[in-house]
Protein backbone atom coordinates (compact mmCIF):
# COMPACT_ATOMS: atom_id res chain seq x y z
CA UNK A 1 0.00 0.00 0.00
CA UNK A 2 1.49 3.33 -1.10
CA UNK A 3 2.03 5.97 1.55
CA UNK A 4 0.14 9.18 0.80
CA UNK A 5 0.14 12.47 2.71
CA UNK A 6 -3.45 11.84 3.81
CA UNK A 7 -2.65 8.36 5.17
CA UNK A 8 0.50 9.47 6.96
CA UNK A 9 -1.29 12.49 8.51
CA UNK A 10 -4.02 10.20 9.82
CA UNK A 11 -1.32 7.89 11.19
CA UNK A 12 0.21 10.92 12.92
CA UNK A 13 -3.07 11.72 14.67
CA UNK A 14 -3.07 8.32 16.41
CA UNK A 15 0.64 7.58 16.82
CA UNK A 16 2.17 11.07 17.19
CA UNK A 17 -0.66 13.22 18.60
CA UNK A 18 1.62 15.99 19.89
CA UNK A 19 2.96 16.59 16.37
CA UNK A 20 -0.55 16.45 14.93
CA UNK A 21 -2.00 18.95 17.43
CA UNK A 22 0.96 21.29 16.86
CA UNK A 23 0.00 21.38 13.17
CA UNK A 24 2.72 19.22 11.60
CA UNK A 25 1.40 17.89 8.26
CA UNK A 26 2.94 16.02 5.34
CA UNK A 27 2.37 18.00 2.13
CA UNK A 28 4.04 15.72 -0.41
CA UNK A 29 6.22 12.66 -0.68
CA UNK A 30 8.07 11.23 -3.66
CA UNK A 31 10.96 8.80 -4.17
CA UNK A 32 13.53 11.48 -3.44
CA UNK A 33 11.78 14.31 -1.62
CA UNK A 34 9.37 14.92 1.26
CA UNK A 35 7.79 18.20 2.32
CA UNK A 36 6.27 18.69 5.76
CA UNK A 37 4.58 21.94 6.77
CA UNK A 38 3.81 23.58 10.06
CA UNK A 39 2.20 26.96 10.67
CA UNK A 40 3.10 29.22 13.57
CA UNK A 41 0.09 29.39 15.90
CA UNK A 42 -0.56 30.14 19.53
CA UNK A 43 -0.39 26.45 20.52
CA UNK A 44 3.12 25.92 19.06
CA UNK A 45 4.83 29.22 19.82
CA UNK A 46 7.58 30.09 22.25
CA UNK A 47 7.56 33.16 24.56
CA UNK A 48 9.15 35.21 21.75
CA UNK A 49 6.10 34.69 19.49
CA UNK A 50 7.81 32.44 16.98
CA UNK A 51 7.63 28.73 16.25
CA UNK A 52 9.00 26.72 19.18
CA UNK A 53 12.24 24.93 18.30
CA UNK A 54 10.87 21.52 19.29
CA UNK A 55 7.98 21.87 16.83
CA UNK A 56 10.50 22.67 14.12
CA UNK A 57 12.36 19.55 15.21
CA UNK A 58 9.22 17.40 14.95
CA UNK A 59 8.46 18.66 11.45
CA UNK A 60 12.04 18.32 10.21
CA UNK A 61 12.47 14.82 11.67
CA UNK A 62 9.21 13.76 10.09
CA UNK A 63 10.40 15.03 6.68
CA UNK A 64 13.42 12.72 6.90
CA UNK A 65 11.58 9.85 8.59
CA UNK A 66 8.69 9.64 6.15
CA UNK A 67 11.20 9.16 3.31
CA UNK A 68 12.79 6.33 5.32
CA UNK A 69 9.40 4.72 5.97
CA UNK A 70 8.45 4.82 2.29
CA UNK A 71 11.79 3.40 1.11
CA UNK A 72 11.62 0.61 3.71
CA UNK A 73 8.08 -0.21 2.56
CA UNK A 74 9.26 -0.47 -1.05
CA UNK A 75 12.13 -2.80 -0.10
CA UNK A 76 9.68 -5.46 1.19
CA UNK A 77 12.08 -6.14 4.06
CA UNK A 78 11.84 -5.67 7.80
CA UNK A 79 14.28 -2.89 8.58
CA UNK A 80 14.76 -1.10 11.86
CA UNK A 81 15.37 2.64 11.87
CA UNK A 82 16.49 4.91 14.69
CA UNK A 83 17.68 8.49 15.05
CA UNK A 84 21.07 8.29 16.77
CA UNK A 85 22.10 11.94 16.59
CA UNK A 86 20.59 15.30 15.65
CA UNK A 87 21.88 18.82 15.08
CA UNK A 88 19.91 21.97 14.45
CA UNK A 89 20.77 25.50 13.33
CA UNK A 90 18.36 28.41 13.59
CA UNK A 91 18.96 31.39 11.32
CA UNK A 92 15.75 33.45 11.39
CA UNK A 93 12.65 33.88 13.54
CA UNK A 94 10.12 31.28 12.37
CA UNK A 95 6.68 32.80 11.86
CA UNK A 96 3.92 32.04 9.38
CA UNK A 97 3.99 28.81 7.39
CA UNK A 98 7.27 26.88 7.35
CA UNK A 99 7.94 24.03 4.92
CA UNK A 100 10.56 21.47 5.92
CA UNK A 101 12.03 19.74 2.90
CA UNK A 102 14.27 16.68 2.75
CA UNK A 103 15.67 15.75 -0.66
CA UNK A 104 17.86 12.81 0.41
CA UNK A 105 15.74 9.93 -0.87
CA UNK A 106 18.59 8.57 -3.00
CA UNK A 107 20.87 8.33 0.06
CA UNK A 108 18.22 6.28 1.83
CA UNK A 109 17.74 3.95 -1.13
CA UNK A 110 21.50 3.34 -1.40
CA UNK A 111 21.88 2.71 2.34
CA UNK A 112 19.00 0.23 2.40
CA UNK A 113 20.41 -1.60 -0.61
CA UNK A 114 23.85 -1.77 0.99
CA UNK A 115 22.36 -3.07 4.25
CA UNK A 116 20.42 -5.75 2.36
CA UNK A 117 23.53 -6.82 0.42
CA UNK A 118 25.94 -6.87 3.37
CA UNK A 119 23.61 -7.66 6.28
CA UNK A 120 25.31 -4.86 8.21
CA UNK A 121 23.73 -1.78 9.72
CA UNK A 122 24.16 1.53 7.94
CA UNK A 123 24.35 5.10 9.20
CA UNK A 124 23.22 7.99 7.02
CA UNK A 125 22.89 11.73 7.54
CA UNK A 126 19.70 13.34 6.24
CA UNK A 127 19.07 17.08 6.07
CA UNK A 128 15.79 18.97 6.33
CA UNK A 129 15.65 22.71 5.76
CA UNK A 130 12.82 24.89 7.09
CA UNK A 131 11.87 27.60 4.61
CA UNK A 132 9.33 30.37 5.23
CA UNK A 133 6.90 31.84 2.70
CA UNK A 134 9.39 34.49 1.61
CA UNK A 135 11.93 31.79 0.70
CA UNK A 136 14.28 32.35 3.64
CA UNK A 137 15.81 29.41 5.49
CA UNK A 138 14.72 29.70 9.13
CA UNK A 139 16.32 26.49 10.39
CA UNK A 140 18.23 23.48 9.18
CA UNK A 141 18.43 20.08 10.84
CA UNK A 142 20.72 17.12 10.24
CA UNK A 143 19.61 13.71 11.48
CA UNK A 144 21.87 10.71 11.81
CA UNK A 145 19.72 7.66 11.10
CA UNK A 146 20.82 4.11 11.81
CA UNK A 147 19.15 1.35 9.84
CA UNK A 148 19.56 -2.40 9.77
CA UNK A 149 17.83 -5.27 8.04
CA UNK A 150 16.19 -7.59 10.56
CA UNK A 151 16.83 -11.28 10.12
Amino acid sequence: MKITPRKINLYMLFKLPSAFFCGVRVVSISDTKAVVKVKHRWVNQNPFKSLYWAVQGMASEFATGVLMIEEIRKSNRKISMLVTHQEGRFTKKATGRINFTCEDGNLIKDAIQKSIETGEGQVIHLTAAGIDTSGDVVSQFVYEWSLKVKL
